[in-house]
């Protein structure tokens, strides 16, 4: 059998060691040939692949990015006009044209959506999930997110210093697009006193009364980790108009996709990939390889397209960081 490997949309750490772990079980144990297919679904598009073997797959494990390079390109997209930019007859032919028996699609929610589109083209896929955001539907945990978390957290371990120093409250901006994962992850690991997440919402006036709270505790300083989708530049604001204490906000943005991936990151990454293969040796395509209950598994494409995986209300994290006094501006 010969399978392609695409990785499309934001990079994050973990998709060179998911790469290695479908290529070097495809290579070695199925004997299978394996193909690395350029940026994305635009290089499916332009044909633009390479044959990889053993030799190419040395040193992927800890290497950040990814080594096919990626693209936001989404082949199903609607054009301004209104008009259907359905390229199908170009994708079936690329397909062909490279000589695929399946293809694996590394991404994150919109990836799997185009996967499963590509699926019911009648084109064997199957889909990895990969975000730093952990919000696929029907994965316990996305690789990169806990590389993530691990980097946010010693960020907001460093700002703790300083915001003691100088008596502030900092304002801290995590990544997380539609959900509050990593902020929620993250807050807690690095020991913040206002976790805001969009699942949960705020109340400015709750937010400025943790704060001040803390202030009538003999606690000058606040540290207040955000998710992206909500304004920190606001809510800095608002903050020290509310308390009027001296706020600062830092948004980390980037830095948490780039560099290596965590030990369980490499791991899951690792774990995924071999599962992928085994689905494709198996014949079992249109499905996704997913972690549930600490088991690598798998679900069809169709039930993860178009779902988000957001943070429930009643996660034992915000049980237990309300029991401790931490505030979810509600």
């Amino acid at each position: 059998m010969t399978i392609g490997i695409l990785s499309s949309g934001g990079d994050c750490p973990g998709i060179n060691a998911t790469i290695r772990g479908v290529a070097k079980t495809a290579l070695t144990h199925f004997g299978m040939k394996v193909i690395g297919i350029k940026s994305g679904f635009q290089g499916l598009l332009s044909q633009d692949a390479i044959p990889l073997n053993e030799n190419d797959l040395s040193g992927l494990l800890n290497l950040g990015g990814t080594i096919l390079g990626t693209s936001r390109e989404k082949p199903f997209k609607k054009i301004l006009d209104g008009k259907s930019d359905d390229r199908s007859d170009v994708i079936i032919n690329s397909y062909k044209q490279l000589g695929l028996d399946c293809l694996v699609c590394i991404g994150g929610n919109g990836t799997q959506k185009t996967a499963h589109k590509l699926s019911k083209l009648g084109l064997n896929i199957i889909g990895i999930p990969k975000t730093i955001d952990n919000d696929v539907w029907g994965t316990d945990a996305t690789f990169g997110f806990y590389s993530a978390v691990d980097i946010a957290t010693d960020a907001i371990d460093r700002l703790h210093s300083t915001a003691s120093s100088h008596k502030r409250v900092m304002v801290i901006e995590v990544m997380g697009h539609k959900a509050g994962w990593i902020a929620l992850y993250a807050g807690m690991a690095g020991g913040a006193d206002v976790i805001l997440i969009p699942e949960l919402g705020y109340n400015q006036q709750t937010v400025n009364q943790a704060i001040l709270d803390r202030v009538a505790k003999d606690k000058p300083y606040s540290i207040v980790v955000i998710a992206e989708q909500l304004n920190a530049t606001e809510i800095s604001k608002a903050i020290e108009e509310g308390t009027k204490l001296e706020t600062r906000t830092t948004v980390l943005g980037y830095v948490q996709r780039g560099g290596s991936p965590s030990a369980f990151d490499r791991n899951l990454a690792t774990l995924l990939g071999g599962h992928a293969t085994e689905l494709i040796a198996q014949g079992r395509f249109g499905r996704m390889v997913s972690w549930k209950n600490n088991a690598v598994t798998s679900i069809p494409l169709s039930e993860v397209a178009g779902k988000l995986r957001a943070v429930p209300e009643d996660h034992n994290l915000i049980i237990q960081g309300r029991r401790m006094g931490i505030s979810f501006g509600a």
